[in-house]
C-alpha cells in the first residue's frame, strides 16, 4: 500500500485529493473508495485503481 496526505475532500460533493508521500503525485479519491472518513490533512494508506481519468486512490484508510 502507497502512503499520502488528504490535500483536500469535499464531503458534500464527496470526492478530494490525496498527495503521495514518496512520489508527490496527486490522486483523485472518490467517497466510495474510502474505508474510513478522512479529512484534509489526515496521513492516509491507499491503493491505486486505474480509473476514467487515470489513477484513482482506493481502500482508503487514516493511518
Amino acid at each position: 500500500m502507497k502512503t499520502g496526505t488528504v490535500k483536500f475532500f469535499n464531503e458534500s460533493k464527496g470526492f478530494g485529493f490525496i498527495i503521495d508521500s514518496e512520489t508527490k503525485e496527486e490522486y483523485f479519491v472518490h467517497v466510495t473508495g474510502l474505508v474510513d472518513n478522512v479529512q484534509e490533512g489526515d496521513t492516509v494508506k491507499f491503493e491505486l485503481k486505474e480509473g476514467r481519468k487515470g489513477l484513482n486512490a482506493i481502500s482508503v484508510e487514516r493511518v
